[in-house]
């Protein structure tokens, strides 16, 4: 077993530095040093829902970037000292349909989930980013383009690919009217996203309060959801709406913002929802969600983001201070994505 050091949780809300075990290379292994770990609204989830007295740890983090530190005997597309990232997916079966269609994000035996998933080999569970080094199989890490700045493209392993995914399926491009509801870490990288591709981007926001970020951002406008004149002005204007927010909400208000076959895609809550038809049938409008990326669309989407020089704004920390980083995301604190510096784990 290769021996490293990182951060298992100790509590809901605290985790602790501790040594933790990889497994020895496979053929198609490599080890990646990692050096940046973006910090997500997941993590937060997984840290409330652990049940400490497990004896299965909980090491988090599914957004890194890093350097190869060592390569199995049959990896032929990386060499030690390339920069690399890897997202929430490790593995998948390989044989599905979905995966056959580079859908690893939806394969029907569940992909291996960067932390808390079980390997599809020997059955342990994975353990994530938040630590000095990961063991990966080499179709699941990704070449880092050089224009990419690593602790910015950190986030883009999950929160960037997550929005993607959605404008890319959905044909968003030159003449695309794109609103973007939440202005977070998923949605701030929506906006810039959109834009890239040609859209018009337009935020929509509970409060006046980010009004200036969306403009700094290139947004065309902000709508508060809570004025009720705004939202009706803007009623059947968007082609997508990409729904942002984490919190269970009424659906009906974004839906009226949708225009005549259009989509609002929902990525920030992923829990029960309740629709009217009528909602949907006036404009033959649809309601998708989306969730990760596979690996075709992952590694497009790094190149497209280096192209277009699109990284997420971010609060670097040291690693030491992951509780810190926690604690104020909870509290909504951060413009718009921490990530931790790994470094201070040697």
């Amino acid at each position: 077993m290769r021996t490293t050091t990182g951060w298992q949780a100790a509590g809901p809300t605290a985790l602790r530095r501790t040594s933790l075990e990889r497994r020895d290379l496979r053929p198609d292994d490599i080890a990646v040093q990692v050096d940046y770990c973006g910090v997500c609204h997941t993590d937060l989830h997984a840290l409330r829902a652990h049940d400490q007295h497990a004896k299965v740890p909980l090491v988090p983090g599914h957004e890194f970037t890093g350097v190869v530190a060592a390569i199995g005997p049959k990896v032929t597309t990386f060499s030690v000292g390339d920069r690399v990232a890897v997202g929430n997916i490790v593995d998948s079966c390989g044989v599905c349909g979905m995966c056959e269609a580079g859908q690893e994000n939806f394969c029907r035996s569940f992909p291996t989930l960067t932390y808390g998933g079980a390997d599809r080999q020997d059955g342990s569970t994975t353990l994530g980013g938040y630590s000095r080094e990961y063991v990966v199989r080499d179709a699941f890490a990704y070449p880092l383009p050089s224009g990419l700045d690593p602790a910015a493209a950190a986030p883009l392993m999950c929160a960037g690919v997550t929005v993607w995914e959605p404008l890319r399926s959905l044909g968003v491009g030159p003449g695309s009217r794109v609103a973007v509801a939440g202005l977070g870490g998923l949605g701030h990288l929506a906006v810039k996203m959109a834009l890239a591709l040609g859209a018009t981007a337009t935020v929509i926001s509970r409060t006046q309060d980010k009004r200036d970020d969306a403009r700094k951002l290139g947004a065309d406008d902000l709508i508060v959801s809570t004025d009720t004149q705004q939202m009706a002005t803007a009623r059947d204007t968007f082609d997508v709406v990409i729904d942002t927010i984490s919190a269970p909400h009424d659906l009906a208000p974004y839906l009226k913002l949708v225009a005549m076959d259009g989509t609002l895609s929902l990525l920030g809550y992923l829990g029960p929802v309740t629709v009217e038809a009528a909602d949907l049938l006036i404009g033959r409008k649809k309601l998708s969600s989306a969730g990760s990326g596979g690996r075709l669309a992952t590694a497009e989407m790094l190149q497209f983001c280096a192209d277009n020089g699109i990284a997420a704004d971010i609060e670097v920390l040291p690693s030491s201070q992951v509780d810190m980083a926690l604690d104020r995301l909870r509290r909504n604190d951060v413009r718009y994505r921490f990530v931790l510096d790994m470094s201070d784990l040697d």
